[in-house]
């Protein structure tokens, strides 16, 4: 165990050693989700009313999470493409510290990338109004959500192939993370639309943050529970699966 811990933290390294090397990349993707929420706060704000934004904000936290599943899945499969992916199988380190390495060094860009959309909204007046400890849990729920997402990516990096298949899952994202209660209450939409949306993670996600934030909304009584259960699910799908993956590479 502690030499996996050790060989994780190392190929964590080096993801993150390309934050120095490319750091304009990151940091734009640190700014996109920023840029969709004054977009979005600007463009629903003045016709939903003025509590839009507090409203709009923890749904922007949780797919901030959500968004990461392109990078991930890009980062993977650019890595497969490079031949980095054969040369790291082909060393004496057991395969789960690679995908491992992996899920820790996008866990990490993702909370910077939450705290940095956090300041941002709280510069815009955004805030949270039931404790520190109510928002240290909504954080912990985003976070969640973002370590399932990862294993999502992780999988779906090593089992497309080629640019075309990579576009054709990044376009497919772009749905999934609008049709959902980030944006507007499901209850307002078409009622085959609104069941969709509330089964979203992205919706428990987001009402989940929204209750424990103190922000406005309705929130459904089982929105903590399902902010909980659905990472839980999808980490189990996807984890063995990403693990499975991997080790099957060129056999």
């Amino acid at each position: 165990m502690t030499a996996v811990l050790g060989e994780t933290w190392v190929l964590a390294r080096r993801e993150l050693t390309h934050w120095r090397q490319q750091p304009v990349g990151v940091i734009v993707n640190w700014l996109f989700t920023v840029m969709v929420a004054l977009m979005f706060g600007g463009l629903f704000g003045g016709a939903i009313g003025e509590d839009y934004f507090d409203y709009l904000m923890p749904g922007m936290f949780a797919l901030a999470m959500f968004f990461g599943v392109e990078a991930t899945m890009t980062a993977v499969s650019t890595d497969a493409a490079k031949g980095v992916t054969d040369r790291l199988r082909s060393l004496p380190i057991n395969s789960a510290s690679v995908v491992l390495g992996r899920c820790l060094a996008d866990l990490m860009n993702s909370a910077v990338g939450l705290l940095v959309l956090v300041g941002a909204a709280a510069a815009l007046g955004w805030r949270w109004h039931e404790g520190l400890a109510s928002a240290l849990v909504a954080f912990g729920l985003l976070l969640l959500l973002r370590f399932a997402l990862l294993w999502v990516g992780i999988f779906l990096g090593l089992l497309v192939k080629g640019p075309e298949s990579v576009m054709m899952v990044q376009i497919l994202v772009w749905p999934v993370g609008f049709l959902s209660g980030v944006f507007v209450d499901p209850e307002t939409m078409p009622v085959w639309l609104g069941t969709i949306a509330q089964w979203n993670p992205l919706s428990a996600t987001a009402a989940a943050s929204r209750e424990l934030f103190g922000n406005p909304g309705v929130v459904p009584e089982q929105a903590l529970l399902l902010a909980v259960l659905w990472p839980l699910l999808l980490t189990a799908i996807f984890l063995p699966l990403s693990v499975r993956r991997y080790r099957r590479l060129g056999s």
